[in-house]
């Protein structure tokens, strides 16, 4: 049986762009219930500037608060020096760092070139070197970009081997508006395995066009096993409009245990809390799985009796 990753960006990636703000204990039983359904890989929150995502103004909060388990991961993002050192002095032993394949992107997301954002990055792997931090490195936009339009693969691949050879343990490849379909996800998948090992690559996926699923299932033959996604579908891109949500981890979970995948996860506490938290900020399961599941139950997609 094949071992593959999830790793869960519901609590960052997920609730960074919701317009309410939710509350810290929301997001702490978040993280508590994911990781009761066998989660053990977590973007939890991100040390950026309030002023540019407020969601995420209770970063150090989130650390501070979070019940940690042993064999868990508590990953944060941290897209400069400042917010490395300050993810670190509240506990972070894992960070991600962002780039892009599109310059269009990269002026609008971070204003800066693709060369200044990795130049940014150089004294963050220094320091996560010297102090033994983990370092993930995240490409988006591999497929297409809002404003560049499709995106060459071998631009993909430049970009991830760069993040590689800074000390990227490994290298989690965004379809960030979901544009992608098997064929182009393997055309890049195929350019960037020339540079960067197979096993250093995750995918991470948005269902825009709702090719999300078949993404993974495509990258899963091709030799992946990791990917990112997000409870219930929670998420999207500020910058990129019309962006749905990332893959939802429920739809990700039935696909690779229906491939014999051992994912480690409970789909059942899963898809219950999907729901609690769809309950929580009014809205629905964005999840087919978790619909179909929680609809054969007779149970609402926004249930919050568990």
């Amino acid at each position: 049986m094949e071992n593959v990753r999830i790793v869960e960006v519901g609590p960052r990636d997920g609730l960074q762009n919701e317009k309410q703000i939710i509350p810290t204990e929301i997001k702490l039983e978040l993280i508590e219930r994911l990781a009761s359904a066998g989660l053990c890989d977590f973007e939890v929150t991100s040390f950026v500037s309030p002023k540019w995502v407020p969601q995420m103004a209770d970063h150090a909060a989130i650390m501070r608060g979070l019940k940690r388990r042993a064999g868990v991961n508590y990953a944060v993002l941290t897209p400069n020096l400042k917010g490395f050192e300050a993810a670190v002095a509240e506990g972070a032993t894992e960070v991600a760092v962002f780039a892009a394949a599109s310059e269009g992107f990269s002026q609008k997301n971070i204003n800066c070139s693709i060369d200044e954002s990795i130049d940014r990055f150089v004294p963050v792997f220094e320091a996560a070197a010297r102090l033994k931090v983990k370092v993930r490195g995240y490409v988006s936009c591999v497929v297409a970009c809002p404003y560049d339009g499709p995106i060459a693969p071998d631009r993909v691949a430049d970009v991830a081997a760069r993040l590689h050879e800074l000390g990227s343990y490994e290298v989690s490849l965004g379809d960030t508006i979901g544009a992608g379909t098997p064929a182009t996800v393997l055309s890049m998948l195929e350019a960037v395995a020339k540079k960067v090992p197979v096993e250093r690559l995750a995918g991470h996926y948005h269902d825009t066009y709702g090719m999300a699923v078949a993404n993974v299932h495509a990258s899963y033959q091709f030799g992946l096993r990791v990917f990112d996604s997000s409870v219930a579908g929670l998420g999207g891109c500020p910058y990129a409009k019309g962006a749905t949500g990332n893959v939802a981890t429920e739809d990700v979970v039935y696909l690779l245990h229906g491939l014999g995948a051992d994912t480690g996860v409970n789909l059942d506490v899963l898809i219950d809390c999907g729901a609690w938290i769809s309950a929580a900020l009014n809205r629905e399961v964005g999840s087919r799985v978790a619909r179909a599941v929680l609809a054969k139950r007779g149970s609402s997609t926004t249930d919050t009796s568990k």
